[in-house]
């Protein structure tokens, strides 16, 4: 049949010959199995009325499973029934003799689709079930109610961290032997075999190439009793901030020195990162410290209790002069390329001299870490992005987080809701105070939040200022340091140029008390109470508050010149009145 040439010739009163006006209603999503439209070509006569075509199995099917639900549809019957009779309606407009058969049949099939449509119509009044957060209920159900752990692995650069890593998500299943395979056929080809079990962490071509790492790795394994992201820092000396980003997420730091001739020494020699990499991270508020001697292995080494115990020595009085205690730092041995030592215990063939837990043995014995789950938000901004709106990273100092949760970003004073919570990359509807986290925002764009930035509960905000007074201890520095010496301020996440404008008084490192007020400059190893005033608005809190976000470093030059906490913040009308 012809479409005709124009609507319009066809009169008002005269139905149209092309149409099915009496066809079933389309059900939208809900009438699967209607049969095809059907263009109406001729009526039925007076005398005649189309044969009962039986409706297709389907649709029978889907009556027959929905009949249960005729009861309370009564008043829905006639309605339904009304559509299929008016298939049968009697019609005066004359059919030629050649296009009767075709007609009766096309007529019963369009009462077919009308009993197709009563089926559906009952379908249609099944409510809709409403969307629900099952995939935030499957992710909380993949994560048990086990504690989350933060580590993060420093050290020299080639001490093997990220193989110790790699290894690790190895041992615990997170990285598949396919993947492993062609990691490994790959660092064939460019001759770096040992290189492959890094990959894991080393994810871009630079990293790979040169064998060093530049941002910090991210990745989560499990043990039977707790769950770990996995940070990887950089250990090359340009990447230190990159380092001292990834220890401010972190719980439990793991320094991992070589016990390979020559790089220890390499590494534990001033201007070494093992030295600063340690100092950091008890700057950064590291709960606990693993030194994780490893390359054990190695043709110079052979598993020798002598080098181990060498290696030992030297880096013990360290680590007690920058502030671990005895019991905040245990050692073993390891080999992250064969992985003796991590997941199992070294064989007591191949080392007799130690008999003390395997690496993932001491994590899970380490006990539960206090977290402030009751105080209020506190997230620190590492990183953020855009993927179908603005994405942020960080870690959970303090509170909690729930999904439609409305918060404030500091210093901006932006109110953003969290249309997502995301966990290990997999979305929750809440998180707990220490998870890394990924937060999808709403009322935010990616070029109004940088790094630095706190997340905080609208009822009790933190602080912004931008100058403060604070503690700060000179580590490494071999000129003198007067009032208006600048240097580059690290705290929490943030990073930001500061100037000390004032020199208050030194301390008595031995006793806490006050030696010389207004002294005219400070020197290596001295301890002073001074001013500092930041080029721009920072989040900051006093270290008695809250001393996440109270801790900080000075670098200058790229050396690491003193650390501190933060004692007072100053308002502008203070620094305006003592001027």
């Amino acid at each position: 049949m012809a479409a005709p040439d124009s609507w319009e010739s066809i009169a008002d009163d005269q139905p149209d010959p092309n149409l099915n006006p009496n066809a079933g209603a389309f059900v939208p999503g809900r009438n699967i199995h209607a049969f095809s439209f059907t263009p109406r070509v001729a009526a039925n006569s007076n005398d005649e009325q189309p044969e009962q075509v039986q409706a297709s199995p389907a649709a029978a099917t889907t009556e027959a499973q929905h009949s249960s639900l005729e009861q309370p549809q009564q008043e829905q019957a006639p309605a339904v029934q009304s559509v299929a009779a008016a298939t049968s309606t009697n019609d005066s407009t004359p059919v030629p003799a050649a296009a009767a058969p075709a007609a009766e049949a096309r007529a019963s099939k369009a009462e077919a689709s009308g009993q197709a449509c009563a089926a559906a119509a009952r379908v249609e009044e099944i409510p809709e079930r409403t969307p629900t957060s099952d995939s935030a209920a499957l992710a909380e159900a993949a994560f048990p109610d086990q504690e989350n752990v933060n580590i993060v692995f420093i050290g020299h650069v080639d001490a093997g961290k990220s193989t110790i890593g790699g290894q690790l998500l190895k041992l615990t299943g997170q990285v598949d032997k396919r993947t492993l395979e062609k990691y490994e056929k790959e660092a064939k080809e460019k001759n770096r075999e040992s290189w492959y079990l890094s990959w894991a962490l080393d994810t871009n071509t630079e990293e790979r190439e040169k064998g060093k790492t530049v941002e910090v790795g991210r990745a989560m394994f499990s043990t039977e009793k707790k769950r770990f992201t996995l940070l990887d820092a950089p250990g090359h000396r340009s990447f230190v901030p990159n380092m001292i980003n990834g220890a401010a997420q972190a719980d439990i730091a793991i320094l991992v020195i070589s016990a390979r001739r020559g790089e220890f020494e390499t590494g534990f020699e001033r201007g070494g990162q093992t030295r600063e990499h340690a100092m950091l991270a008890k700057t950064a508020g590291v709960k606990h410290l693993i030194i994780l001697v490893n390359k054990m292995d190695d043709p110079t080494v052979e598993w020798k209790g002598e080098r181990y115990e060498e290696c030992k020595s030297k880096l013990m009085p360290y680590l007690k002069q920058v502030g671990f205690r005895k019991s905040d730092f245990f050692f073993m041995p390891a080999s992250g390329l064969t992985g003796a030592g991590l997941k199992d215990r070294v064989d007591p063939a191949v080392c007799s001299w130690y008999s003390g837990p395997s690496f993932l043995e001491y994590l899970d014995s380490l006990p539960s870490i206090t977290r402030s789950s009751a105080g209020p938000t506190r997230i620190p901004i590492v990183d953020r992005y855009k993927d179908m709106g603005t994405i942020v990273m960080g870690k959970l100092e303090s509170g909690s987080i729930n999904k439609g949760q409305s918060m404030v970003l500091m210093p901006n004073r932006t109110t953003v809701d969290a249309l997502a919570v995301y966990v290990e990359d997999s979305e929750v509807s809440s998180a707990r105070c220490g998870e890394n986290i990924k937060l999808k925002l709403k009322g935010l764009e990616e070029d109004d939040v940088s790094p630095g930035f706190v997340l905080c509960s609208p009822g009790k905000l933190c602080h912004t200022t931008r100058v403060f007074d604070a503690q700060v201890v000179v580590m490494e520095y071999k000129s003198i340091i007067c009032a208006g010496y600048g240097a580059v301020l690290h705290v929490h996440t943030a990073v930001e140029d500061v100037k000390i404008t004032r020199l208050i008084y030194t301390i008595d490192r031995k006793t806490g008390q006050k030696k010389q007020r207004n002294p005219r400059f400070i020197k290596q190893e001295t301890c002073a109470i001074v001013r500092l005033e930041t080029s721009g608005v920072i989040c900051l809190e006093t270290f008695k508050e809250f001393p996440q976000l109270g801790r900080f470093t000075l670098r200058d030059e790229g050396k690491t010149v003193a650390v501190g906490k933060v004692l007072k913040l100053i308002s502008e009308g203070d620094v305006a009145a003592s001027g």
